[in-house]
Parts: structure tokens; C-alpha cells; sequence
């Protein structure tokens, strides 16, 4: 990793009389070499020298993929959204929608979670969001790319993502003893990411919060579509009752809790991350 970042650091030998020819093989040779700092300067020499060179639009598209293998996520985006904008009619422009993608879902993560396990549902999604609206973009102009099927399938992972998200924030919010707020997060994922795994856990907080907030009518409305559907579902138990360990009679209340109505020091119960195995 010292040898690497150290060698970042050098500047590509581009000879002040280098033609356009010269400088793109030396780009290739960086790339081709994975040395993608050095690719980045040359492709850089390149188009700024000869802005309307026979290299110009393919060396702004490279740049794109020499920041992204450079982990330059954020000015990765940057050029793909420069490419794009300079070039919307360019054969390879879903390339760039693609390669922006990638890059803003790895822009979300940080140097130490290279290496160690996160949970990236208990981060921030924006960065998710932004490429989930890349990739359905790539998708609906161009289904016939050779990134269609990929950009599909990151897809199918950011969606189970960003409504996994929705519950754990549902899950603070009953922490919290925000109990309609956590009740509308479980019925967005509901309403927003069906076919998700996340979405029984939806109707589960959903029930939870209505009994913290003592709608027995819409909280039986919301077992009773969790019982049809999902049976195994922890929080219900054999006879397919709500049990009593998500609900407040279930818990240990503080003095402070009974004093005050349940305004303050909320009982803190299981939290809902049902995660059914596939098959």
C-alpha cells in the first residue's frame, strides 16, 4: 500500500513535444498496468493539449474508468457527468451511466470498510440512491447495453438495500418512542418496496407502532395481512398472535416512564431485522 500511494505521487514522463499518438499509448500502457494515477495524468495531458484530437472524446471516456480504478469515486462522477452532458449521443455514452453508477455506490463507503465487514444499511443511502436512478436510467434508454444485466441486478441489491435502511430508521424511531413515525417508515417499505425482504418486517413495526399508539383497529388489520403472509414471521408466535415482547405490556417500564405517561423514557423493545433465507 507505501509503494503504491508513493508512487501516485509521480508525475507521467509526457516529453514537451509528445504527439497525440504518443500520449494516448503511454494513457493505454497505465491502464493496461492498473496504474491508474499516472493513466489519469495522461489522459488529462492529452485532452488538454489536444482538445480536438482524434483521441479527445475516447480519452474523456477513459478518464471515467481511470478515476474510478484510482478509488477518485467523486471525480469519477464528475466526468461521467461531463461525458454525458458533452456527448449524449456517443455509441458508448451507457458506459458512463454504468461506470457513474458504480462509482456513486462506492463513493458511500469509506477507506475502513474495504476491509472490515459494515452493515450498509445503517449508513447513509444517498449515495445508493443516486445510483439506483444511474442504473435505471442505463436500463430504460439503453436495455440492450452489455451493462443491462448487471446494472439490474445492483438493482435488485439497492432496492433490498435502501428498504432494509428504512427499517432500521423505523427501528430507531421505536427506540425513540416515535411510534407514528416508525409506523409510516414500515408502511413506506410497505407501499414502496414490495418483493423486498425487508417487507415483513414493514408490516411487523407497522403493528408495533399502531399498539404503542393504541389503533387496535388498523394494528389487527396489520397482523392479520402479516399472519396471511408471512406465518413465520418472529414476531408473531405459533398460534400467529402479535407477541407480547413488541408490545409496551411486554416490557419494563421505568418510574419515569409510568410518572409521565409514557412521554418520557420510552421502554426500548426488539427491534425487527427478519432476514428470511432465499429458497
Amino acid at each position: 500500500m507505501l509503494a503504491a500511494c508513493s508512487g501516485n505521487d509521480d508525475m507521467p514522463d509526457i516529453a514537451a513535444d509528445s504527439g497525440e499518438q504518443q500520449i494516448y499509448d503511454q494513457a493505454q500502457r497505465y491502464l493496461n498496468n492498473r496504474n491508474y494515477s499516472l493513466a489519469v495524468r495522461s489522459l488529462q495531458a492529452l485532452e488538454s493539449r489536444y482538445p480536438f484530437g482524434k483521441f479527445a472524446e475516447q480519452a474523456q471516456l477513459e478518464i471515467i474508468y481511470a478515476h474510478y480504478g484510482a478509488f477518485e469515486y467523486e471525480a469519477a462522477v464528475e466526468a461521467a457527468d461531463r461525458f454525458i452532458r458533452l456527448h449524449p449521443q456517443h455509441p458508448s455514452v451507457d458506459y458512463a451511466y454504468y461506470l457513474k453508477g458504480l462509482a456513486a455506490i462506492n463513493a458511500e463507503r469509506d477507506f475502513l470498510s474495504r476491509f472490515i465487514p459494515m452493515d450498509e444499511t445503517k449508513r447513509d443511502v444517498s449515495r445508493s440512491k443516486e445510483a439506483f436512478a444511474e442504473f435505471a436510467q442505463l436500463l430504460s434508454r439503453y436495455p440492450d447495453s452489455p451493462y443491462a444485466a448487471d446494472a439490474k441486478a445492483r438493482m435488485v441489491h439497492l432496492r433490498n438495500l435502501l428498504a432494509r435502511h428504512e427499517i432500521n430508521v423505523a427501528n430507531y424511531y421505536i427506540r425513540r418512542g416515535a411510534y407514528l413515525a416508525a409506523a409510516n417508515r414500515g408502511r413506506y417499505v410497505v407501499e414502496n418496496f414490495q418483493r423486498t425482504p425487508a417487507v415483513p418486517d414493514g408490516l411487523a413495526v407497522m403493528a408495533q407502532g399502531y399498539i404503542f399508539l393504541d389503533m387496535d383497529e388498523l394494528a389487527r388489520d396489520t397482523i392479520e395481512v402479516l399472519r396471511l403472509n408471512y406465518p413465520e414471521h418472529p414476531a408473531l408466535d405459533r398460534d400467529g398472535e402479535f407477541r407480547t415482547t413488541f408490545t409496551l405490556e411486554g416490557q419494563q417500564r421505568s418510574w419515569i416512564n409510568k410518572l409521565s405517561f409514557g412521554l418520557f423514557d420510552p421502554p426500548k423493545p426488539p427491534q425487527f431485522n427478519y432476514r428470511p433465507q432465499a429458497g
